[in-house]
């Protein structure tokens, strides 16, 4: 594939700017740049500028409500945007659900579901992980029994991103033992208001409300919302975490991460030296650089696969580790860059509107939360040990 940009692409990219300019609210801008907590209706307000343009679901082709860009206009649209400091889209219905839904959904499920996550009616959260299935997805237990035109589902997931604003989840569950474990997956969309779903917060480590747990006893769940076939979510599955692992990577935001880091390596405080004139520092700064380029090529080569309809296995675990190995990197280094100011903050100064004494710069005090959130990276979506022995197996075809 050509990886240089056409004069027309080079337009779009203009048109983004001017997009953002004119629509994204300076007091969105300013809360992501100084990394103030977002709400539920900060991320819906966001969601819904985008919709309204039609560019929310826009890696969505046109049939189904997205604009039908090309792999190269999604590219620079996310680069833009996290250059720009907006939200985040929070992925889950409209970049993992909506792609598999559109490829292996009925026309009933596409009709009900899809407008549905355009607009904003549902917030969808994931349920894949366990207590004894993280990366090894074979082993989940929790059981969907079929009982007439209904599944009784049971069991657990844990680790779910945002469930606590959720009203449907996706979630994989097991619906025979017999064969393979692979063999005995299905899934399936569950109401989160359904009588017996508990949500359980788990508070991180900075005191944050991120994730949960989620536990379902005799929860009934319709026959129509089972996807595809019976006992081959598995499939699914696959296809979903494609683009899980693709916005895990998260090369727009890497990209952003890293000029903020470059402009404070650059910046000299309370009267040193800036740090980008250290060798040792600055030849860090190189190395991350040229990963940096050599990812967004993986993924330009990644989703462009996907958007033919293909599932690039092993492209996409390599876009994950390389991926997450640099954002690790960049928080590493601007915790360093930032020395002192980087201390542990006041969780109120996160708050919109906080008064407080800030000490350092105004984007320093979520510094050292983030270097410690994103240790998880490495983790979710699959380790990658995990994706190291997926590459493994593809290429060697084991």
């Amino acid at each position: 594939m050509d990886l240089r940009f056409t004069p027309q692409e080079e337009a779009f990219r203009e048109e983004v700017r001017t997009f953002i300019q004119e629509k994204l609210p300076s007091r969105l801008t300013d809360k992501v740049r100084t990394g103030k907590r977002l709400t539920k209706q900060d991320l819906e307000g966001w969601h819904a500028i985008l919709n309204n343009r039609g560019w929310f679901a826009n890696h969505w082709p046109k049939d189904y409500g997205g604009p039908g860009w090309s792999v190269a206009q999604a590219h620079i649209f996310e680069v833009e945007t996290a250059l720009a400091h907006a939200p985040r889209i929070i992925p889950f219905g409209v970049s993992m659900l909506g792609p598999v839904l559109i490829k292996y959904g009925s026309e009933a499920q596409k009709r009900h579901w899809l407008p549905r996550i355009l607009d904003g009616r549902d917030w969808w959260c994931q349920g894949y992980s366990e207590p004894g299935a993280g990366s090894d997805l074979a082993s989940v237990k929790c059981a969907a029994a079929r009982e007439g035109d209904h599944y009784i589902v049971n069991g657990q997931k844990t680790w779910t991103t945002l469930g606590q604003y959720a009203d449907m989840i996706f979630c994989l569950v097991r619906t025979s033992t017999e064969g393979k474990r692979q063999e005995g997956i299905s899934f399936l969309l569950i109401d989160m208001k359904s009588p017996g779903v508990e949500v359980r917060p788990i508070i991180l480590l900075d005191g944050e409300h991120e994730v949960n747990e989620v536990f379902f006893t005799d929860v009934k769940v319709p026959i129509e919302n089972l996807v595809g076939e019976e006992n081959k979510g598995w499939t699914y599955a696959k296809y979903l975490l494609t683009y899980e692992r693709t916005n895990i990577a998260g090369v727009g935001s890497s990209m952003a991460a890293f000029e903020h880091l470059r402009h404070v390596a650059q910046t000299q405080l309370k009267g040193g030296r800036p740090l980008a004139e250290d060798p040792l520092f600055a030849a860090r700064l190189a190395r991350l650089e040229i990963d940096l380029e050599n990812m967004k090529i993986t993924n330009l080569r990644v989703l462009a696969a996907a958007g033919e309809g293909a599932a690039p296995v092993a492209e996409s675990s390599m876009l994950k580790i390389r991926g997450t190995e640099i954002r690790q990197e960049i928080t590493s280094l601007t915790r360093r860059a930032l020395g002192p100011y980087a201390q542990p903050f006041v969780s109120e100064a996160l708050d919109e509107g906080y008064n407080g004494e800030v000490i350092g710069p105004d984007y320093a005090a979520p510094v050292a939360a983030d270097y410690f959130n994103n240790r998880k990276l490495s983790i979710f979506g699959g380790s990658n040990e995990i994706q190291r022995e997926i590459i493994t197996k593809a290429i060697l075809e084991l």
